[in-house]
């Protein structure tokens, strides 16, 4: 089932000599329960893919398909709440809300839509991010490593088609880094969740299913082993 469908993506900053092409007519499409990473040098033009994808920054031509809504033929007002109920967001800086503590953090989103979490959901996420026993702690009590398992039980809760993930390890050790891999792996096979997500760190993409390469504002797909994954 096709979640993802990116189409002739292009994005222009300036005009004249200081013209920027930070994307090249980027295409590409997602399966549902799918895991690709985006690679690419600082400044290639991997954020500013995922920014446009997520409707955080408008194109300057092109398409985005999410499960055949086309997100930028919506009314900002109409865009904002389709984002909020079906794209989940992970950042590098977790974003988590200082005041909350883990469990309000991760229902948060369901509340913005004045929406009752469902408790048995809430608990079996608390269970698989470990965070049970954490759920009354502030961010500030909490290491970098859980702060971001935080970060990602928000963007699951709504169950939302499609997981955007900006450099989700970037303020993490390695040690963490692996957790919050081995963690988007696993929501991915066990909700099915179709995740994008970008990295500098080659070396975590060896258990995605696919990897995608932004080089100068040109995106390549290299592939990956996703068929096999779902047979």
């Amino acid at each position: 089932m096709e979640i993802l469908k990116v189409q002739n993506l292009c994005k222009t900053y300036g005009s004249g000599e200081s013209r920027v092409n930070a994307l090249v007519n980027a295409s590409f499409t997602m399966q549902k329960g799918e895991f690709a990473a985006v690679v690419g040098e600082s400044g290639s033009g991997k954020s500013t893919l995922l920014n446009c994808i997520g409707a955080l920054d408008d194109p300057t031509a092109g398409k985005v398909y999410l499960n055949g809504h086309d997100i930028f033929q919506m009314k900002e007002a109409e865009r904002t709440v389709f984002r909020r109920r079906n794209i989940g967001f992970i950042f590098q800086s977790f974003q988590l809300i200082p005041e909350l503590t883990v469990e309000q953090n991760i229902i948060f989103p369901i509340l913005l839509d004045y929406k009752k979490p469902d408790k048995k959901e809430v608990e079996e996420l608390l269970g698989i991010l470990g965070l049970s026993e954490r759920r009354n702690h502030l961010p500030s009590q909490l290491s970098g490593g859980q702060q971001q398992r935080v970060a990602i039980g928000r963007a699951l809760i709504t169950k939302p088609m499609l997981i955007l993930a900006d450099e989700p390890t970037g303020n993490l050790d390695s040690k963490s880094s692996q957790d919050v891999m081995d963690l988007l792996i696993k929501a991915s096979r066990h909700y099915r969740q179709t995740i994008l997500m970008i990295t500098h760190n080659i070396n975590l993409t060896s258990s995605v299913d696919r990897v995608l390469r932004v080089s100068d504002g040109v995106l390549t797909d290299l592939g990956g082993n996703y068929d096999e994954k779902l047979s």
